[in-house]
């Protein structure tokens, strides 16, 4: 991540840029305030470390006119001070300082408060990414703004049990959690990439049109790597991307888009594929009623047996209350949305 310090002493601002290069940071050097708003104005900083005493525009000014400016990131400021007391505090915070370092400063002190500015600039990029993809795909489809919002919690009640499970335990922790019920809602991006002929088709799909409505997997991979190469330390958009690529491989091979085959399949999208096929059950669709809670268990155990992983279909079981309450909780809203669109998944023989 790019760190731009703005430092008039030559000495501390090559103290700074060896310390952080050394982090494995990119780094940037402005001598005065002037000059590091212009480089804040090309939109390539968002982490800024800048010393408050500085002539023609000190740290506390030049926080100011940062905060001034509607930039379309957030702009994380650290001031570098020899002050003390709490009128400092508050002064440099009123400007608009997120964080301070005392001179002289200590390096592992200055990474820890580094990766606090990037924790904090990740959530706000993600929650952004997140929301506007999982929006640009419900607008395809009048059904999934309640799909969504039950899959996510769907997934969640999954990772919850698996995270007591001892072989799960070094992967699904809290952070997996959050992030799997933050993602899981871009699953389906890459439907915007289908045509309406097939996306929106009321009926069985040929194998023609099946063959089209299947591309969305590699679709909404594609979107989502481009975006983990521009971003790759945002681990949401890796796990986006696997989820995108994976929802509809099946544990015994017989998926797609690439017939993976049990653990090569990764777990967010073994969790999704259990969770999806449940609500396409459990809900009302144009071409079927919808399925009760014990007719879609009956389907996902028996019909659709070794198609999920079971590790996930154990969760499933044991968390089977939840998922009905889960159900109804959504179920008023998701008949406030169904219209004659129809649904685009195919379950139960039509088409999965």
């Amino acid at each position: 991540m790019r760190v731009l310090i703005v430092e008039d002493d030559d000495i501390a601002a090559g103290m700074l840029e060896n310390a952080l290069l050394e982090f494995g940071y990119e780094v940037t050097t402005a001598h005065n305030g002037c000059e590091a708003l212009e480089l804040i104005r090309s939109g390539l900083y968002q982490l800024v470390i800048s010393d408050w005493e500085m002539p023609e525009i000190t740290g506390i000014e030049m926080c100011r006119q940062i905060r001034a400016q509607q930039y379309n990131s957030y702009i994380y400021i650290i001031l570098l001070t020899g002050r003390k007391g709490t009128q400092n505090v508050v002064e440099g915070l009123s400007a608009g300082a997120d964080d301070f370092v005392n001179k002289p400063f200590e390096p592992q002190e200055l990474l820890v408060r580094l990766r606090a500015g990037e924790r904090i600039l990740s959530l706000e990029s993600r929650e952004l990414v997140i929301f506007s993809l999982a929006k640009l795909a419900e607008s395809r489809d009048p059904d999934t703004g309640a799909h969504l919002e039950r899959i996510r919690e769907y997934c969640r009640l999954i990772g919850e049990h698996l995270s007591q499970k001892k072989q799960f335990r070094d992967m699904v922790d809290g952070n997996y959690i959050q992030l799997i019920y933050l993602t899981s809602p871009m699953h389906d991006i890459g439907k915007v990439g289908i045509p309406d002929n097939v996306l929106l088709k009321p009926g069985k799909l040929t194998p023609e049109e099946f063959e089209i409505m299947k591309q969305h997997a590699l679709i909404g991979f594609k979107t989502l790597d481009a975006a983990v190469n521009v971003q790759p330390d945002a681990k949401y958009l890796w796990m986006a991307r696997d989820i995108a690529l994976t929802h509809h491989e099946r544990f015994d091979g017989s998926g797609y888009p690439h017939h993976l085959f049990e653990e090569d399949i990764p777990l967010c999208g073994r969790i999704l594929a259990l969770a999806d096929v449940y609500d396409a059950l459990t809900t009302k669709r144009v071409y079927k009623p919808a399925f009760s809670h014990g007719k879609a268990k009956d389907i996902i155990l028996l019909e659709m047996k070794g198609q999920f992983d079971p590790n996930v279909v154990e969760a499933f079981e044991e968390k089977e209350n939840r998922f009905i309450e889960i159900k109804e909780h959504f179920n008023d809203e998701a008949e406030k949305q169904q219209s004659g669109c129809a649904s685009i998944e195919r379950v139960h023989g039509m088409n999965v």
